[in-house]
């Protein structure tokens, strides 16, 4: 047996995967409305397109290893040029990196089509491919019973996994508990109109979260989940803005509430622009966490924080940023951070994220991160309203009702 077979892990980053064509588009693009950009019946002229490796695979596990720690990457791919593609790319950005991934022949490779121009959010054209068949089979539990921690990301695209009402996704969760790793889940918003769109999630959810510690997906993606009718209503009195624009404090608590009453024990739930909320359940959740337990267990319980984002130097494109934040997220987790300091490093993360045209290169060094979130940077106005929170004047971020440090 070699040295490194029994070397620990720190995680495990398994699920989606894919291929991301994102053509460039010129600066002055962002003073066109989307409908301009893309009118039918034109040409829109465009610069190079980078291609990037998409999804958790590749967007969370690749800038965790960048924040130094030692992570495996488990995904598919087909034996094409898109596949051969992927796998030079996690080559190239980390030796080794592609050792955990499945080639599967005869398969075709997931790939999206990233239409991103400045200062409007994106748009996905993607194809699910060899993620179609992606499950419990195609998760190696040897090496995630030498792991930290286990996150696996977007399950509304990888229809094995939530068929069944989701048996397939909590046999995953509930053999990653059994194997001492703690366990992260990421979702992704998907069209109501397909397959995904159309399954019971808040089932699937009441039936995966008991084994689920950390969960970080976006507002817009729980609510859809949770509170189908509420995302319904608010996205028609939203029209052509974003959802973000008609959710304030009290639905994100609610939100996070139910998280935790189906059994999560972190709850990060992405609000992009606006920041990051957190919510927490009590010691006795927490301390069932596995080897990637918080490192101050009291100072994690019972907390509920708001921290707006933080100003990004440039702003390039979104693609990942909320992988990115993610992965900073759980690296300060697993490097013993307390619950402040882990949602700034998450939020700084994510803003390195968009200073790049794909979803990995503008991730900094640990060291870097550190450094900048001391910095004090510059944070987005919150346009929401967060009833019942008070703003610390010194951090500028907002302290929730139930929070046991307040």
């Amino acid at each position: 047996m070699s040295p490194n077979a029994t070397a620990t892990i720190d995680a495990v980053v398994a699920g989606h995967l894919c291929l991301d064509i994102t053509p460039s588009f010129p600066e002055e693009a962002g003073h066109r409305s989307l409908g301009e950009i893309l009118r039918p019946g034109t040409l829109t002229a465009v610069g190079a397109a980078t291609l990037s490796t998409g999804g958790p695979v590749s967007n969370t596990a690749l800038p965790m290893l960048r924040l130094g720690l030692n992570t495996k990457l488990m995904g598919k791919v087909g034996d094409d040029g898109f596949g051969a593609i992927v796998l030079d790319i996690l080559r190239r950005e980390s030796p080794g990196a592609d050792t955990e991934m499945a080639v599967v022949p005869g398969e075709h490779t997931s790939y999206s089509v990233v239409i991103a121009p400045p200062g409007t959010d994106r748009i996905f054209l993607h194809f699910t491919g060899s993620n179609d068949t992606f499950g419990y089979d195609d998760v190696d539990f040897s090496v995630v019973g030498r792991s930290r921690l286990f996150h696996l990301g977007y399950p509304p695209l990888l229809p094995r996994t939530f068929a069944n009402g989701g048996e397939e996704l909590v046999r995953i969760y509930r053999a990653a508990k059994e194997a001492g790793a703690t366990t992260s889940l990421d979702l992704v918003y998907t069209d109501p109109a397909s397959p995904a769109g159309r399954v019971d999630w808040r089932g699937v959810l009441a039936r995966v979260l008991p084994f689920v510690d950390v969960f970080p997906p976006s507002v817009e993606e729980l609510l859809f989940m949770l509170r189908r009718d509420a995302f319904d209503d608010l996205s028609r009195r939203a029209g052509d803005r974003e959802l973000l624009t008609q959710i304030g404090g009290g639905l994100l608590r609610e939100l996070g509430e139910m998280a935790l009453s189906m059994g999560a024990g972190v709850v990060l739930i992405k609000c992009g622009q606006q920041g990051l909320y957190l919510r927490t359940a009590d010691r006795g959740r927490l301390e069932a966490f596995g080897r990637g337990r918080c490192g101050d267990v009291g100072a994690w319980a019972n907390r509920e924080r708001f921290l707006p984002a933080y100003v990004a130097p440039r702003v390039v494109s979104g693609t990942g940023a909320g992988d990115c934040a993610i992965a900073g997220f759980l690296a300060a987790l697993l490097r013993g951070c307390g619950p402040e300091q882990s949602v700034r490093i998450a939020a700084a993360v994510g803003a390195q994220n968009v200073t790049a045209a794909d979803a990995v290169s503008g991730v900094r060094p640990w060291d870097e991160t550190l450094r900048q979130v001391a910095s004090n940077p510059t944070r987005h106005e919150v346009t929401m309203t967060l009833e019942g929170f008070r703003r610390d004047a010194q951090t500028g971020e907002y302290v929730g009702p139930a929070d046991a440090g307040a």
